[in-house]
Protein backbone atom coordinates (compact mmCIF):
# COMPACT_ATOMS: atom_id res chain seq x y z
CA UNK A 1 0.00 0.00 0.00
CA UNK A 2 1.75 3.24 -0.99
CA UNK A 3 2.47 5.47 1.95
CA UNK A 4 1.87 9.05 2.80
CA UNK A 5 6.05 9.61 1.90
CA UNK A 6 5.21 7.82 -1.52
CA UNK A 7 3.07 10.77 -2.02
CA UNK A 8 5.50 13.21 -0.94
CA UNK A 9 8.44 11.70 -3.25
CA UNK A 10 6.35 11.34 -6.42
CA UNK A 11 4.87 15.28 -5.96
CA UNK A 12 8.28 16.58 -5.05
CA UNK A 13 7.02 17.98 -1.47
CA UNK A 14 7.92 17.12 2.26
CA UNK A 15 5.58 15.04 3.80
CA UNK A 16 4.05 18.19 6.00
CA UNK A 17 3.33 19.63 2.71
CA UNK A 18 1.13 16.21 1.90
CA UNK A 19 -0.17 16.08 5.46
CA UNK A 20 -1.72 19.76 4.93
CA UNK A 21 -3.15 18.97 1.22
CA UNK A 22 -4.89 16.38 2.82
CA UNK A 23 -6.53 18.05 6.32
CA UNK A 24 -5.65 22.23 5.60
CA UNK A 25 -5.65 22.20 2.11
CA UNK A 26 -6.13 26.03 2.22
CA UNK A 27 -3.17 26.76 3.37
CA UNK A 28 -0.95 25.31 0.35
CA UNK A 29 -0.25 26.95 -2.67
CA UNK A 30 -2.97 25.63 -5.38
CA UNK A 31 0.19 24.72 -8.30
CA UNK A 32 1.32 22.74 -5.17
CA UNK A 33 -1.83 21.30 -3.90
CA UNK A 34 -2.92 20.08 -7.42
CA UNK A 35 0.27 18.29 -7.79
CA UNK A 36 -0.24 16.58 -4.87
CA UNK A 37 -3.80 15.80 -5.28
CA UNK A 38 -2.53 14.18 -8.87
CA UNK A 39 -0.16 11.95 -7.13
CA UNK A 40 -2.85 10.89 -4.22
CA UNK A 41 -4.68 9.66 -7.68
CA UNK A 42 -2.14 8.06 -9.02
CA UNK A 43 -0.96 6.32 -6.85
CA UNK A 44 -4.31 5.61 -4.67
CA UNK A 45 -3.48 6.37 -1.57
CA UNK A 46 -5.53 6.11 1.47
CA UNK A 47 -4.59 8.17 4.84
CA UNK A 48 -4.69 5.48 7.42
CA UNK A 49 -7.50 7.07 9.47
CA UNK A 50 -7.15 4.76 12.65
CA UNK A 51 -3.44 5.91 12.97
CA UNK A 52 -4.30 9.53 12.56
CA UNK A 53 -6.07 9.60 15.77
CA UNK A 54 -4.05 7.69 17.30
CA UNK A 55 -1.21 10.32 16.86
CA UNK A 56 -4.25 13.26 17.56
CA UNK A 57 -5.36 11.21 20.71
CA UNK A 58 -8.88 11.65 19.79
CA UNK A 59 -11.29 9.73 18.11
CA UNK A 60 -13.51 11.67 14.80
CA UNK A 61 -16.21 9.29 15.17
CA UNK A 62 -19.33 9.32 17.00
CA UNK A 63 -21.31 5.82 17.66
CA UNK A 64 -24.50 5.25 17.01
CA UNK A 65 -26.92 2.31 18.84
CA UNK A 66 -30.67 2.70 17.48
CA UNK A 67 -33.12 0.35 18.72
CA UNK A 68 -34.41 -0.91 15.52
CA UNK A 69 -33.49 -0.04 12.01
CA UNK A 70 -36.21 -1.54 10.32
CA UNK A 71 -38.53 1.12 11.75
CA UNK A 72 -38.05 3.72 8.82
CA UNK A 73 -38.26 6.37 12.06
CA UNK A 74 -34.87 5.38 12.51
CA UNK A 75 -33.54 5.92 9.22
CA UNK A 76 -35.15 9.63 8.91
CA UNK A 77 -33.75 10.21 13.10
CA UNK A 78 -30.11 9.30 11.46
CA UNK A 79 -30.13 11.40 7.94
CA UNK A 80 -30.60 14.51 10.75
CA UNK A 81 -27.37 12.91 12.92
CA UNK A 82 -25.04 12.66 9.68
CA UNK A 83 -26.22 16.19 8.69
CA UNK A 84 -24.72 17.19 11.83
CA UNK A 85 -21.68 15.13 11.81
CA UNK A 86 -20.95 16.18 7.95
CA UNK A 87 -20.54 19.92 8.97
CA UNK A 88 -17.52 19.20 11.17
CA UNK A 89 -16.18 15.97 9.33
CA UNK A 90 -17.15 13.61 11.89
CA UNK A 91 -17.48 10.03 10.65
CA UNK A 92 -20.96 8.47 12.14
CA UNK A 93 -20.58 4.59 12.74
CA UNK A 94 -24.45 3.09 13.27
CA UNK A 95 -25.31 -0.33 15.43
CA UNK A 96 -28.56 -2.00 15.87
CA UNK A 97 -29.77 -2.79 19.48
CA UNK A 98 -32.50 -4.91 17.76
CA UNK A 99 -34.28 -3.94 20.79
CA UNK A 100 -32.40 -6.67 22.75
CA UNK A 101 -30.55 -6.09 26.06
CA UNK A 102 -28.14 -8.28 25.86
CA UNK A 103 -27.03 -7.27 22.29
CA UNK A 104 -26.88 -3.57 23.66
CA UNK A 105 -24.73 -4.39 26.73
CA UNK A 106 -22.17 -6.00 24.70
CA UNK A 107 -22.26 -2.43 22.57
CA UNK A 108 -21.61 -0.74 25.02
CA UNK A 109 -18.65 -3.02 25.98
CA UNK A 110 -17.54 -2.66 22.77
CA UNK A 111 -17.34 1.09 22.75
CA UNK A 112 -15.99 1.17 26.37
CA UNK A 113 -12.97 -0.35 24.36
CA UNK A 114 -12.86 1.90 21.31
CA UNK A 115 -13.21 4.90 22.84
CA UNK A 116 -15.55 7.02 20.15
CA UNK A 117 -15.87 10.78 20.21
CA UNK A 118 -19.31 9.83 21.91
CA UNK A 119 -22.31 7.88 22.26
CA UNK A 120 -25.83 8.30 20.81
CA UNK A 121 -28.70 5.59 21.58
CA UNK A 122 -32.51 5.34 22.20
CA UNK A 123 -32.00 2.28 25.32
CA UNK A 124 -33.78 -0.68 25.05
CA UNK A 125 -35.24 0.52 28.46
CA UNK A 126 -35.59 3.73 30.33
CA UNK A 127 -35.11 2.58 33.70
CA UNK A 128 -31.47 1.43 34.90
CA UNK A 129 -29.63 3.69 32.06
CA UNK A 130 -27.13 4.62 34.71
CA UNK A 131 -25.78 1.72 35.21
CA UNK A 132 -25.63 0.75 31.88
CA UNK A 133 -24.13 3.49 30.61
CA UNK A 134 -22.05 4.42 33.46
CA UNK A 135 -18.83 2.63 31.83
CA UNK A 136 -18.68 5.09 29.06
CA UNK A 137 -19.38 8.25 31.11
CA UNK A 138 -16.62 7.29 33.78
CA UNK A 139 -14.27 6.59 30.70
CA UNK A 140 -15.49 10.67 29.58
CA UNK A 141 -17.13 9.25 26.57
CA UNK A 142 -20.29 11.48 25.98
CA UNK A 143 -23.44 9.72 25.77
CA UNK A 144 -27.19 11.52 24.46
CA UNK A 145 -30.13 9.74 24.92
CA UNK A 146 -33.01 10.23 22.15
CA UNK A 147 -36.14 9.06 21.69
CA UNK A 148 -35.83 8.53 25.34
CA UNK A 149 -37.52 9.76 28.38
CA UNK A 150 -35.53 12.60 29.66
CA UNK A 151 -36.90 11.65 33.27
CA UNK A 152 -34.92 8.25 33.05
CA UNK A 153 -31.79 10.56 32.18
CA UNK A 154 -29.03 11.83 33.91
CA UNK A 155 -27.24 12.91 31.05
CA UNK A 156 -28.59 15.15 27.63
CA UNK A 157 -31.28 13.67 26.12
CA UNK A 158 -33.43 14.48 22.91
CA UNK A 159 -37.23 13.30 22.68
CA UNK A 160 -40.76 13.94 21.82
CA UNK A 161 -43.55 14.50 24.11
CA UNK A 162 -45.65 11.11 23.54
CA UNK A 163 -48.14 11.76 26.46
CA UNK A 164 -48.94 15.12 24.28
CA UNK A 165 -48.94 12.69 21.09
CA UNK A 166 -51.44 10.76 22.52
CA UNK A 167 -53.77 13.38 23.97
CA UNK A 168 -53.47 14.56 20.01
CA UNK A 169 -54.72 11.44 18.65
CA UNK A 170 -57.24 11.07 21.09
CA UNK A 171 -58.86 14.44 20.55
CA UNK A 172 -59.13 14.06 16.88
CA UNK A 173 -61.05 10.81 17.07
CA UNK A 174 -63.21 12.54 19.74
CA UNK A 175 -63.82 15.63 17.66
CA UNK A 176 -64.69 13.16 14.85
CA UNK A 177 -67.54 11.23 16.76
CA UNK A 178 -65.69 8.21 17.87
CA UNK A 179 -66.50 6.68 21.47
CA UNK A 180 -65.68 3.33 20.72
CA UNK A 181 -61.51 3.55 20.29
CA UNK A 182 -59.06 1.29 20.55
CA UNK A 183 -55.07 1.68 21.36
CA UNK A 184 -53.05 -1.16 19.17
CA UNK A 185 -48.96 -1.04 20.96
CA UNK A 186 -46.74 -2.88 23.12
CA UNK A 187 -44.83 -3.87 24.93
CA UNK A 188 -45.75 -1.86 27.77
CA UNK A 189 -42.41 -1.58 29.41
CA UNK A 190 -41.49 0.65 26.68
CA UNK A 191 -41.88 4.16 27.74
CA UNK A 192 -42.85 5.59 24.47
CA UNK A 193 -46.02 3.01 23.91
CA UNK A 194 -46.73 3.89 27.77
CA UNK A 195 -46.86 7.60 27.15
CA UNK A 196 -48.48 7.49 24.21
CA UNK A 197 -51.72 5.00 25.93
CA UNK A 198 -51.43 7.31 28.51
CA UNK A 199 -52.04 10.56 26.77
CA UNK A 200 -54.64 9.10 24.88
CA UNK A 201 -56.88 7.29 28.20
CA UNK A 202 -56.59 10.89 29.84
CA UNK A 203 -58.59 12.28 27.49
CA UNK A 204 -61.46 9.88 26.83
CA UNK A 205 -64.54 11.19 29.57
CA UNK A 206 -67.02 8.34 30.73
CA UNK A 207 -69.08 8.05 27.52
CA UNK A 208 -65.80 6.64 26.13
CA UNK A 209 -64.91 3.08 26.10
CA UNK A 210 -60.82 2.22 25.55
CA UNK A 211 -60.24 -1.52 23.98
CA UNK A 212 -56.50 -2.01 24.34
CA UNK A 213 -54.82 -4.47 22.02
CA UNK A 214 -51.25 -4.98 23.18
CA UNK A 215 -48.57 -6.06 21.02
CA UNK A 216 -45.45 -8.11 21.33
CA UNK A 217 -43.52 -5.55 19.09
CA UNK A 218 -44.34 -2.76 16.96
CA UNK A 219 -43.77 -4.22 13.23
CA UNK A 220 -46.62 -4.82 10.38
CA UNK A 221 -46.78 -8.56 11.41
CA UNK A 222 -48.10 -7.27 14.76
CA UNK A 223 -50.55 -4.84 13.05
CA UNK A 224 -51.84 -7.32 11.18
CA UNK A 225 -52.87 -9.52 14.34
CA UNK A 226 -54.46 -6.14 15.72
CA UNK A 227 -56.56 -6.05 12.78
CA UNK A 228 -56.97 -9.80 13.01
CA UNK A 229 -58.89 -8.82 16.07
CA UNK A 230 -60.78 -6.30 15.63
CA UNK A 231 -62.51 -7.72 12.37
CA UNK A 232 -63.36 -10.99 14.72
CA UNK A 233 -65.74 -8.74 16.78
CA UNK A 234 -69.35 -8.00 16.16
CA UNK A 235 -69.75 -5.03 14.85
CA UNK A 236 -71.57 -3.40 17.84
CA UNK A 237 -68.71 -4.36 19.61
CA UNK A 238 -65.94 -3.38 17.34
CA UNK A 239 -64.25 -0.25 18.50
CA UNK A 240 -65.01 2.54 15.48
CA UNK A 241 -61.45 3.52 15.54
CA UNK A 242 -57.96 2.59 16.58
CA UNK A 243 -55.08 4.18 17.51
CA UNK A 244 -51.73 2.47 16.64
CA UNK A 245 -48.76 3.43 18.70
CA UNK A 246 -46.93 3.58 15.62
CA UNK A 247 -47.52 3.72 11.69
CA UNK A 248 -46.27 0.31 10.60
CA UNK A 249 -49.12 -1.01 13.22
CA UNK A 250 -51.34 0.99 11.31
CA UNK A 251 -50.70 0.17 8.08
CA UNK A 252 -50.80 -4.03 9.41
CA UNK A 253 -54.17 -2.83 10.58
CA UNK A 254 -55.20 -1.41 7.41
CA UNK A 255 -54.28 -4.13 5.33
CA UNK A 256 -55.95 -6.79 7.55
CA UNK A 257 -58.88 -4.87 7.45
CA UNK A 258 -59.32 -4.08 4.13
CA UNK A 259 -58.61 -7.71 3.16
CA UNK A 260 -61.43 -8.86 5.26
CA UNK A 261 -63.68 -6.91 3.51
CA UNK A 262 -63.85 -3.78 6.13
CA UNK A 263 -63.90 -0.07 4.86
CA UNK A 264 -61.05 2.43 6.41
CA UNK A 265 -62.46 4.71 7.41
CA UNK A 266 -66.21 4.03 7.34
CA UNK A 267 -66.14 0.74 9.58
CA UNK A 268 -62.58 1.32 11.43
CA UNK A 269 -60.71 4.55 11.45
CA UNK A 270 -57.02 4.16 11.83
CA UNK A 271 -54.66 7.00 13.27
CA UNK A 272 -51.05 5.89 13.77
CA UNK A 273 -47.64 7.87 15.13
CA UNK A 274 -44.17 9.08 13.46
CA UNK A 275 -45.45 10.14 9.99
CA UNK A 276 -43.03 7.98 8.61
CA UNK A 277 -43.39 8.45 4.69
CA UNK A 278 -44.39 5.14 4.06
CA UNK A 279 -48.05 6.39 6.17
CA UNK A 280 -48.74 9.13 2.88
CA UNK A 281 -48.19 6.64 0.86
CA UNK A 282 -50.38 3.80 1.80
CA UNK A 283 -53.52 2.73 -0.22
CA UNK A 284 -55.43 4.21 2.32
CA UNK A 285 -53.37 7.60 2.98
CA UNK A 286 -52.81 7.07 6.76
CA UNK A 287 -53.47 10.11 9.05
CA UNK A 288 -50.73 10.03 11.84
CA UNK A 289 -48.94 12.01 14.76
CA UNK A 290 -46.08 13.55 13.30
CA UNK A 291 -42.55 13.69 15.23
CA UNK A 292 -39.69 15.99 14.03
CA UNK A 293 -37.51 12.91 13.02
CA UNK A 294 -34.31 14.43 11.52
CA UNK A 295 -34.40 17.45 13.79
CA UNK A 296 -34.68 14.84 16.86
CA UNK A 297 -31.39 13.42 15.05
CA UNK A 298 -29.27 16.45 14.52
CA UNK A 299 -30.27 18.51 17.89
CA UNK A 300 -28.77 14.94 19.55
CA UNK A 301 -25.48 14.81 17.76
CA UNK A 302 -25.05 18.50 18.12
CA UNK A 303 -25.46 18.16 21.98
CA UNK A 304 -23.18 15.14 22.16
CA UNK A 305 -20.23 17.41 19.41
CA UNK A 306 -20.86 20.09 22.27
CA UNK A 307 -20.37 18.23 24.97
CA UNK A 308 -16.95 16.19 23.73
CA UNK A 309 -15.86 19.77 22.81
CA UNK A 310 -16.17 21.46 25.96
CA UNK A 311 -16.37 18.54 29.02
CA UNK A 312 -15.58 20.77 31.59
CA UNK A 313 -18.29 24.06 30.81
CA UNK A 314 -21.19 21.62 29.25
CA UNK A 315 -24.57 21.44 31.08
CA UNK A 316 -26.47 19.03 30.68
CA UNK A 317 -30.03 19.68 29.21
CA UNK A 318 -33.53 18.01 28.30
CA UNK A 319 -34.64 19.05 24.51
CA UNK A 320 -38.15 18.23 24.56
CA UNK A 321 -40.34 18.24 21.41
CA UNK A 322 -44.17 18.78 20.75
CA UNK A 323 -45.75 16.37 18.20
CA UNK A 324 -48.54 17.67 15.97
CA UNK A 325 -51.38 15.43 13.47
CA UNK A 326 -51.33 14.95 9.88
CA UNK A 327 -55.06 14.19 9.25
CA UNK A 328 -55.37 12.08 5.75
CA UNK A 329 -58.13 9.97 4.46
CA UNK A 330 -57.97 6.95 7.12
CA UNK A 331 -59.59 9.42 9.76
CA UNK A 332 -61.38 11.61 7.67
CA UNK A 333 -65.77 11.43 8.39
CA UNK A 334 -67.26 8.94 6.83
Amino acid sequence: MPSIKDVARLAGVSVGTVSNVLNRPEMVARETRMRVEAAVAQLGYVRNGSARQLRAGRSTTIAVVALDLTNPFFIDVLNGVETAAQDVDVNVMVVNSSKDAAREARLLRMFEEERPLGVLITPVNASGQRERLGGLISRGIPVVTFDSSSRHSYGCAVSVDDVLGGRLAGRHLLDRGHRRIAFAGGPFPVRQVEDRHHGLAGVLGPDSELTVIPLPDLTVATGRQAGKELAGLAREERPTAVFCANDLVAMGVLQELTQRGLRVPADVAILGYDDIDFAAAAAVPLSSIRQPREQLGRTAALMLLEEANSPGGHEHRHVVFQPDLVERVSTAHP
